[in-house]
C-alpha cells in the first residue's frame, strides 16, 4: 500500500531546486556566528620574544579555545580575521626578513589559521609593511604591479579566501585583492514548523584597509597602488555582490570609527560605511579596542548612532575584538527569511567581544595544537633573537615614560640623531648648520595589560631587546620643520594627558586612553628642553621651548629625524603629511638602533638613559594626580630621578598598580 504524498511535497518535486529551496526555507529562522579575530600581529602562540617568556595574556593559542567553544554553542558559524595578521613579533621579522619563506612554504600564523578553518580574511595596513613582493608570495597572490616581478605560478598561501576592495593596482587599474568573495554555507535553520532544516545561505564578505596606507608605507606602495574611499567603495560593489547573489553582507574593514567630514582618504570611516545600503554586520579592527563595550570613554564608541552597549553602528551589527588574540568577536546574526530573502532580525541579533582572561583573572588554556603547527618556527624564532649586539650597564624600560623616564628612550633618538647626521653632512651640506632633533615614542606603555612595557634587564643586549626598545619595522625619515611647527608636533604629542584642574580635591586620571603611547613623541636632547602645561586645554600646553638655553623662534628651521609612519602623516600630526621629507632612509630604525648599539657596545645611564628634554610645568593640585603602571617599580621611578612619583595602590583590579605624579616639583 501506497503512502499518500503530500500536496506541499508534490509542489516541491515539481519546482526547479533552487525555486523548492526556497518554498522549504520560507518563514524558516536561523542564527549564525559570525567569529573575528582582529590584530593578531603575529602573535601566534602566548609568548613574549622580547622578554624570552610565556605570554597567558595574548596568543592565537587562546583564542583558538575560544573559538572551539563558540562553535560548540552556534550550530552555524563563519570565522574571519580583519588583518594585521603578518607582523608584529619577531616570528613574523623571522620569516620575513631574517630567514625569508621560500615559495613553497605557508606563513606560520596562516599555518595555524589553515587549522583553525578560517573562513575569510581581510588585509590590514601592516599587511603591507614587508613590501608587495613579500605580500604577494605569502598570501598566494599574483599581483600585476609595477616594481614588482611577476609570478609564473602562486606561491603557497592561507587555504581561505582573502578580500580588500579599496586598493588598486595602478598598472592595471584592477584590485590588488579579490574586492569581494561570496561563500556558499551550509547552515541548519528552524522551518516553519520549527523542525530542523538543512539549506544554504551564501554569504558576502567585502574587505577594506584606510587609504592612508599610501602615506604610512609610500617607500612600498608609491607609484604602484592607488585607494578609494570606503563609502563609494561599498556603493560600487555591494549592488554587485547582491546581485550576484548574496544573501548578507558582511564588511571586514581594518579601520574604526569616526564622524568628521568624510573624506576618501579618512584612516577610520566605518561610521560612514555603516551608513551604505546592504551592509549586514561590520567587523572591524585597527584601533586595538573592544567593541561592545557599555563602559568604553573611548571617543569613536561614544558618537551619534553608535550602540557602544548592544554594539551597533546606525543600526548594523558591528564588533572589534581588541588585539593579540585576547578577545574574540562574536556576532550572533539572528535571521529570518520572507520566502524571497533572508532578513537579519536585530532584535535578537547579539553582539559580543569574549575575552580571554576571565573576570577572576584566570586564562582560558591554550590550544597545544598551535604550538605544535608552529614549533620549529617558534624555536627558530627563539635562537634568533638571542643573537647579542652589545651591552647595558642599567636598565631601559618605559614604566614612568609619561612622566618623564627617558630610559628606554634616549638610545632610540641617539641612533636616529647619529644615523641622520652623518647622512646630511655627507649628503645635504646645504643644511648641515639647522639643528638636529630627534622623536621617538614609548610603543609600550601597558595598553595591552601590566606585562606591555618595555624591561629590558642591565646585561647582554640582543635582537630581541632591540625589537623590544623599537617595536615596529618603519623606515627612519627625516623631516624639516620650523619651530611653530615642531611645537605642534609637541601640541599634538601632549594630546596624551587629561586636563587637570588644580583645584579638584579627588583624583584626577593624568592619562588620556584616547591617545595612545605611540603617538607621544617625545624628544631627549641635552640641548633642547621644554614644559608641558597639563591644567592647559588641548593645543595650549607647550612651553618654554629653548634650543641651547635660547628660546625657539617660529620660523627657526629644525631637522628632525622620526619614521616613515610619522613624517606621512600618521597619527595626523599637523603638518606632517609628507612634504616635509628631506631624507627617505632605506634603513629601518630598529637596524639604526642595532647599529648603533654595536658601535657604542656598552650603554650607560649617564651617557644613554638620563637626558629629560621635557618636564611638566610646575603647579599644585589640591588632590592627587594619578597613572597607572606595573606595580612594584616604584625604585626604577627613583633611578631614573622621578622623585615626584609615589606608588598608592599595588593592584586597581586589573594588574595595574595606582601611582601619584606631583606636578609641583
Amino acid at each position: 500500500m501506497r503512502t499518500p504524498i503530500s500536496a506541499a511535497v508534490l509542489l516541491l518535486l515539481a519546482l526547479p531546486v533552487a525555486a523548492a529551496e526556497r518554498v522549504a526555507t520560507a518563514s524558516a529562522t536561523a542564527t549564525i556566528a559570525l567569529l573575528e579575530t582582529t590584530d593578531l600581529h603575529s602573535n601566534v602562540v602566548g609568548y613574549d620574544y622580547y622578554k624570552l617568556a610565556p605570554d597567558q595574556s595574548l596568543g592565537l593559542d587562546r583564542t583558538a579555545t575560544l573559538i572551539a567553544q563558540a562553535r560548540s554553542e552556534f550550530a552555524n558559524s563563519l570565522l574571519f580575521d580583519n588583518g594585521d595578521t603578518i607582523q608584529g613579533t619577531a616570528l613574523a621579522d623571522w620569516q620575513a626578513l631574517a630567514k625569508p619563506l621560500r615559495c613553497n612554504q605557508v606563513l606560520g600564523i596562516y599555518k595555524v589559521m589553515n587549522q583553525l578553518k578560517y573562513d575569510g580574511g581581510g588585509i590590514g595596513n601592516h599587511e603591507f609593511n614587508y613590501g608587495l613582493a613579500f605580500l604577494g608570495q605569502v598570501t598566494g597572490s599574483r599581483f600585476d604591479v609595477a616594481g614588482v616581478a611577476p609570478r609564473k605560478t602562486a606561491c603557497a598561501g592561507p587555504a581561505f579566501p582573502q578580500v580588500l576592495a579599496n586598493v588598486y593596482s595602478t598598472k592595471t587599474r584592477q584590485p590588488l585583492f579579490a574586492p569581494y568573495r561570496i561563500i556558499d554555507k551550509t547552515i541548519t535553520a528552524l522551518g516553519a514548523d520549527a523542525k530542523p532544516i538543512t539549506t544554504t545561505i551564501r554569504v558576502g564578505i567585502i574587505g577594506f584597509t584606510p587609504p592612508t596606507i599610501l602615506s604610512w608605507d609610500k617607500r612600498n606602495l608609491d607609484g604602484k597602488v592607488y585607494t578609494e574611499g570606503l563609502r563609494e567603495t561599498a556603493q560600487k560593489y555591494i549592488p554587485e555582490m547582491r546581485a550576484k547573489g548574496a544573501d548578507i553582507v558582511v564588511a571586514i574593514s581594518h579601520g574604526g570609527l569616526d564622524d568628521s567630514p568624510y573624506s576618501p582618504t579618512m584612516e577610520n570611516g566605518n561610521w560612514y560605511l555603516a551608513q551604505v545600503p546592504g551592509i549586514d554586520a561590520m567587523l572591524l579592527g585597527h584601533s586595538h579596542q573592544t567593541f561592545p563595550d557599555a563602559s568604553s570613554s573611548i571617543a569613536q564608541f561614544n558618537l551619534p548612532g553608535v550602540d557602544k552597549a548592544k554594539g551597533l553602528v546606525h543600526g548594523v551589527p558591528t564588533v572589534m575584538a581588541n588585539l593579540w588574540g585576547k578577545h574574540l568577536g562574536v556576532i550572533g546574526l539572528h535571521l529570518k527569511n520572507d520566502g524571497t530573502r533572508w532578513i537579519v532580525d536585530k532584535e535578537q541579533t547579539t553582539v559580543e567581544a569574549r575575552a580571554a582572561q576571565q573576570p577572576d583573572k584566570s586564562v582560558v588554556a591554550a590550544d597545544p595544537a598551535v604550538l605544535a603547527t608552529i614549533a620549529a618556527e617558534h624555536a627558530a624564532t627563539i635562537a634568533y633573537v638571542k643573537t647579542p649586539v652589545g651591552q647595558t650597564a642599567f636598565r631601559l624600560s618605559s614604566y614612568f615614560s609619561d612622566v618623564g623616564d627617558s630610559s628606554a628612550l634616549e638610545v632610540v633618538n641617539q641612533a636616529q640623531t647619529d644615523y641622520a647626521a652623518r647622512y646630511v653632512k655627507a649628503n645635504l651640506p646645504k643644511l648641515a648648520g639647522l639643528p638636529l632633533l630627534s622623536m621617538t615614542a614609548a610603543f609600550k606603555s601597558g595598553y595591552a595589560g601590566p606585562g606591555d612595557y618595555t624591561d629590558v634587564a642591565p646585561g647582554s643586549l640582543a635582537l630581541n631587546n632591540a625589537a623590544d626598545l623599537y617595536l615596529y619595522p618603519n623606515a627612519l625619515y627625516l623631516v624639516k620643520v620650523s619651530g611653530a611647527e615642531l611645537k605642534g608636533w609637541l601640541e599634538t604629542a601632549a594630546k596624551r594627558f587629561n586636563m587637570i584642574d588644580p583645584s579638584v580635591t579627588t583624583a584626577q586620571e593624568l592619562i588620556n586612553p584616547g591617545h595612545p603611547s605611540f603617538n607621544f613623541d617625545t624628544v631627549t636632547s641635552r640641548d633642547f628642553s621644554y614644559r608641558i602645561d597639563v591644567t592647559q586645554p588641548v593645543g595650549q600646553r607647550i612651553g618654554s621651548m629653548t634650543w641651547r638655553g635660547k628660546a625657539v623662534e617660529p620660523a627657526q628651521a629644525f631637522l628632525v629625524a622620526t619614521n616613515n609612519y610619522r613624517a606621512s602623516g600618521g597619527g595626523n600630526f599637523p603638518g606632517l603629511d609628507g612634504s616635509k621629507t628631506v631624507f627617505a632612509a632605506p634603513d629601518n630604525n630598529r637596524d639604526v638602533l642595532i647599529a648603533y648599539v654595536r658601535a657604542t657596545k656598552t650603554l650607560t645611564r649617564a651617557a644613554n638613559g638620563a637626558a629629560r628634554s621635557w618636564r611638566f610645568a610646575p603647579v599644585k593640585t589640591a588632590g592627587p594626580v594619578v597613572f597607572r603602571s606595573a606595580p612594584g617599580k616604584l625604585a626604577l621611578a627613583r633611578e631614573a630621578g622621578l622623585d615626584n612619583v609615589t606608588e598608592l595602590h599595588s593592584d586597581d583590579g586589573k594588574g595595574f598598580a595606582l601611582y601619584a605624579v606631583d606636578l609641583s616639583k
